[in-house]
């Protein structure tokens, strides 16, 4: 068989499991598993052998049944790197890569100012893809990524290994708990911050799939805000910057929060849609 027929069957196999994009979903599956570009997949004359057929057969059927294709493929495309994800830990979204966008321009804006090395505290870094692309593009930053799973921090180490980033460290603890009294220049976050009625409605990939730690964010889905902004002040250097994603209908919430913790110059970013994604804010000396 070759590849091309192999792509029309595993394509049509996953259609009929009702898989979005599935001709999409099938060319990946099968580059991946041959180790090859789309280039040479559309050749026509790779030959697919029977024992790789049976691989690429048992692939097709984990996303069949729900399972997200990071995992089965091991890694996701993000800012420009490859971040190797399974299950333990949350796949990073295009929202997040606003994030990282957002926060490489803040701080190229305003490095000048800094008297030394700057310091950037990622928390809940699960892969760790915040911060390994805050590290790889601020290359005189010194970068911290928190998380409490054990999961995320090897995910997380792994990662910036081998993307060859050096100027990160991955520390497991609850939040502020790891850095003691150090202070930094910014706090970044993607913070769980779905309701926790709103779980089971989810996408199966994702309810079935992700870790519910990554994804809780409590009866409101503000817990981890409330948490973060209880004492962010006390780890922000003087004019430090906090940004963080939030969920589509949590920016009045979110920054109530932050007007009660001393925030009080506050903007948002919008995503692609048009909607409130990226919260900034920074600390003054009246904090």
């Amino acid at each position: 068989m070759t590849a091309i027929d192999k792509l029309k069957e595993v394509s049509a196999f996953l259609e009929s499991k009702g898989i979005e994009d599935a001709a999409k979903e099938a060319e990946i599956l099968i580059t991946e598993a041959l180790h090859i570009d789309k280039s040479e997949l559309y050749s026509g004359s790779l030959e697919v052998s029977d024992e790789t057929s049976r691989h690429i057969d048992s692939l097709a059927l984990r996303r069949a049944e729900g399972e997200p294709i990071q995992y089965i493929i091991g890694h996701v495309d993000f800012y420009g790197m490859k971040i190797n994800v399974g299950r333990g830990v949350l796949i990073p979204r295009p929202e997040t890569e606003l994030l990282v966008e957002e926060t490489i321009k803040i701080l190229h804006s305003c490095i000048m100012h800094y008297a030394s090395r700057i310091t950037i505290l990622d928390l809940c870094t699960g892969s760790g893809c915040i911060a390994i692309a805050l590290a790889k593009h601020l290359p005189d930053a010194d970068v911290y990524g928190i998380d409490k799973s054990d999961t995320a921090i090897h995910y997380a180490t792994r990662n910036a290994t081998e993307n060859d980033v050096r100027n990160v460290h991955f520390i497991k603890g609850d939040l502020f708990e790891p850095v003691g009294k150090m202070a930094f220049d910014c706090i970044v976050s993607n913070p769980p911050y779905i309701k926790t009625a709103d779980i089971q409605g989810l996408q199966r990939e994702i309810k079935d799939y992700e870790p519910v730690d990554a994804l809780n964010g409590g009866e409101d889905g503000l817990d981890f805000y409330r948490r973060i902004f209880e004492n962010a002040h006390k780890f922000l250097k003087e004019n430090g910057i906090i940004i963080l994603e939030i969920g589509h209908d949590q920016a009045d919430d979110v920054e109530k929060i932050a007007m009660n913790a001393g925030f009080k110059n506050v903007t948002f970013i919008k995503d692609y849609a048009g909607i409130k994604r990226i919260f900034i804010g920074r600390k003054n000396e009246a904090n």
